[in-house]
């Protein structure tokens, strides 16, 4: 059963990543936060327990999807972008090698 504290959980952790996937983009900070707000306020009167727990799910993946996912970039030019990723999107490259190497049998 979906409980009004896991609904204000998941609203919190929505601003949250909100605040910090968009850092510094204040058009996107703020159109992120209308469509939370509106998303939450036309289904805030939602009785169904099955809906409800649907919606839940929707909004927790939305959220997996903007923590990892999203990536701000910024016009430096007039065809090029610099692209700015947080740290926890980096992830240490695997080098690629054209010709596996031999395992050993022991």
């Amino acid at each position: 059963m979906a409980s009004r504290g896991q609904v204000l959980k998941l609203f919190k952790l929505l601003h949250r990543t909100r605040q910090e996937v968009f850092k510094n983009d204040t058009r996107a900070l703020e159109a992120a936060r209308q469509k939370i707000n509106e998303e939450f306020r036309n289904n805030q009167d939602e009785t169904s327990e099955e809906k409800i727990n649907e919606l839940l799910k929707i909004a927790s993946d939305v959220e997996v999807i903007l923590r990892t996912s999203v990536i701000q970039a910024v016009h430096t030019d007039s065809d090029k972008i610099l692209l700015i990723p947080r740290k926890d999107l980096l992830q240490d490259n695997t080098p690629y090698f054209d010709k596996p190497t031999k395992k050993h049998e022991s």
